[in-house]
């Protein structure tokens, strides 16, 4: 008999080795309310525990832009369903299916607590403690050294790295649209070369907080509209500091023939620059009307990250920043705009039609710039981006996609639908 038993145990010890059922440990293991697992697929998990000692498990990475959703809050939203908010855009994702009212989906997995020990069920070996990652090659030159600006105030760098050190978010828009002027109608004319700060300037007075710690308001009231559209201009004020960033630390950027970037590539940036400029503007200017003013509410710095990890390969800096982030924007888009028009603001609407159809450009802009590096260069543009984007980029991409927006920037979906999770 105690032969049966130790045979049956053992068969059935193969039948769940052999399952996708993963054990994290104890119960008593996970007091908090959500609790980071980390995934050998590099797409961590963040385990929930609600205060009627239920377990749930979803992505932990924002399917908008990446934020670390097990730094987020647990709501009710008020439908008898719980939903964990993303700190970084108040995002809803909700805990039984994993939808947001945003329209975004993020993938959910299937959690059973058995003798008090919490199973999470997944293909994947998982890990209450990082993962040690194996080493890539760069697909990207680090062509750029650490040169000190040597420019003057007629070299474009000059005033890039100057706007950079601007901490005034007026101010740095003001500075952004007297140098697209100046450029634009040929009074400034070189490019220069300059080393931008690691990290752009920033007012004393705002408050920055890590991302888990920003807190949001309930959805469905004015509140809630003026700290998403605040959320949206600490977004446009790192965009213009990345559009000059991208043209003072590539500035010495050769190609592999040792030919440098084509005038053309710093117009773009400038543009765009110009453009990130205006959209901060109006955002600010609706803020007002509405009651409150930036740096009214905390934001966060982790928009970053994204080009400190890009910071010495422009390859990938186009990629993730430009046909990965901003992207993004392109797909949140309609969802975004029927929150506002829900509550029958059409003076934010308008806002942000504008920011889209801007945005697609941009997208382009990093489309364009993209393929002429890797056609210069004589390499394949879409396995390159697969590749840089795996290596820089945290996770996989997640629909919905807005496909009519990113068609018209050029991103058809060979680009992208390769990056999204397989089923299982």
């Amino acid at each position: 008999m105690d032969c049966f038993e130790e045979d049956l145990v053992n068969a059935l010890r193969e039948i769940v080795n052999s399952s996708n059922w993963q054990c994290l440990g104890k119960k008593s293991n996970f007091k908090s309310q959500c609790t980071k697992v980390y995934s050998e697929d590099g797409e961590h998990i963040v385990l929930i525990r609600t205060e009627d000692d239920r377990f749930w498990a979803m992505d932990s990475s924002c399917p908008h832009e990446g934020g670390p959703l097990d730094l987020g809050d647990i709501e009710d939203l008020g439908n008898g369903k719980l939903a964990l908010i993303c700190p970084w855009h108040h995002f809803d994702f909700c805990l039984d299916t994993g939808e947001s009212s945003t329209g975004l989906q993020n993938q959910i997995y299937e959690v059973r607590v058995v003798q008090d020990n919490v199973y999470i069920n997944t293909q994947n070996a998982l890990s209450l403690c990082p993962i040690p990652e194996i080493n890539t090659v760069s697909l990207g030159k680090e062509s750029l050294e650490d040169v000190k600006s040597t420019s003057t105030e007629d070299t474009l760098c000059y005033w890039a790295t100057k706007i950079l050190c601007t901490p005034d978010p007026k101010d740095k828009v003001m500075l952004t649209q007297e140098v697209l002027e100046r450029w634009n109608s040929g009074k400034i004319t070189e490019v220069g070369q300059a080393a931008p700060p690691a990290q752009p300037s920033r007012k004393d007075s705002l408050t920055v907080l890590e991302p888990g710690k920003i807190k949001r308001g309930k959805g469905g009231t004015q509140a809630s509209r003026i700290a998403l559209l605040h959320s949206l201009a600490n977004i446009e004020q790192w965009a213009i500091d990345l559009s000059w960033d991208i043209i003072a630390r590539f500035s010495s950027f050769t190609l592999s023939s040792g030919e440098p970037l084509p005038r053309q590539f710093f117009s773009d940036f400038v543009k765009v620059a110009g453009d990130e400029a205006k959209h901060y503007l109006l955002l600010e200017r609706r803020i007002t009307e509405l009651g409150s003013y930036f740096g009214a509410l905390p934001v966060h710095n982790g928009l970053w990250q994204s080009a400190t990890d890009t910071s010495q390969d422009l390859l990938a800096r186009l990629a993730i920043v430009h046909m990965v982030h901003e992207a993004r924007g392109l797909d949140v888009h309609p969802q975004t705009l029927s929150r506002f028009a829900a509550q029958d603001d059409m003076s934010s609407v308008k806002v942000l039609e504008v920011i889209y159809s801007d945005e697609i450009t941009h997208v382009a802009a990093g489309l364009k710039w993209f393929t002429y590096i890797c056609s210069e260069e004589g390499r394949e543009c879409l396995s390159t981006f697969h590749e840089l984007v795996k290596q820089h980029f945290k996770g996989y991409l997640k629909p919905p996609f807005n496909t009519e927006g990113r068609k018209t920037a050029g991103m058809t979906e060979e680009w992208y639908v390769p990056l999204v999770k397989p089923s299982s």
